[in-house]
């Protein structure tokens, strides 16, 4: 066990920074107890391949900190991203065994892992954790809708606003950022990953970054800190109106 691994071991619920995000949300004392029994943690290093397509998988999880993608391999060996799993995300599906996606980790990564079998039966007795599961699911399912826009229609501007302003609202842990003034984050993806994730080439990125930067949208320093002076702005240029529709 590394001194990482021994920390997290000792971790409790109560002081975890996805406590009021993740699957337990509304886990009461008696049914932390009982997640508690079952939960393990699991750190990656950023490349490290959490779980392969195809492959069993014995535990679900949540995303502790970190980030993590889902891709796809077609058969000519072409790889897609199709997902981002952000800190308080999910892990894998109750009552399948089979890993649907490769998981990596895109940065050093932490897993609040539960076992299975134990965790599916807690999903049976347990209302507080089947319900929050399935808001979470259809969360996911209206990220996936939302997705499809961005890369059916949205311009390679409107992408790259659109996955900031994604990432702007996971780091600070709040879904309505309007009306605030500033904004600072470590963007967890790299210029390629941002490509492979969106659907464009490694050198639209860059200019499109460039661009947002010029016309004061972003400040970077670096390649990953970012400060947006105005979150407002920002999401006027993701080409989505206040009531999340596309603009015309």
């Amino acid at each position: 066990m590394t001194v990482l691994d021994f920390k997290l071991a000792s971790r409790g619920c109560d002081d975890c920074p996805i406590r009021h995000r993740a699957v337990c949300a509304r886990c009461n004392a008696d049914e932390l107890a009982e997640l508690e029994r079952i939960k393990y943690y699991r750190s990656f290093e950023a490349g490290q391949t959490v779980v392969w397509a195809g492959d069993q998988m014995d535990f679900v999880a949540s995303v502790v900190s970190g980030i993590a993608s889902l891709s796809q391999t077609m058969e000519d060996g072409r790889t897609q991203m199709v997902g981002l799993l952000l800190p308080s995300d999910f892990v894998g599906r109750p009552g399948r065994g089979i890993a649907a996606f490769d998981v990596t980790a895109t940065t050093d990564l932490v897993m609040c892992c539960f076992r299975k079998a134990p965790f599916e039966e807690l999903i049976r007795s347990t209302p507080h954790i089947s319900q929050r599961l399935l808001e979470m699911t259809l969360d996911e399912l209206d990220a996936a809708r939302e997705w499809m826009l961005l890369l059916g229609r949205k311009t390679a501007r409107e992408k790259i606003a659109s996955l900031l302003a994604i990432i702007a609202r996971r780091n600070t842990m709040q879904s309505d950022l309007s009306g605030l003034r500033q904004v600072h984050f470590v963007l967890p993806l790299t210029r390629e990953a941002m490509a492979d994730y969106l659907g464009l080439t490694l050198e639209t990125v860059s200019r499109q970054m460039s661009a947002l930067k010029k016309d004061g949208v972003i400040v970077l320093d670096g390649m990953r800190q970012i400060t947006v002076p105005d979150f407002d702005r920002l999401m006027d240029e993701t080409g989505d109106d206040t009531d999340g529709a596309i603009l015309s």
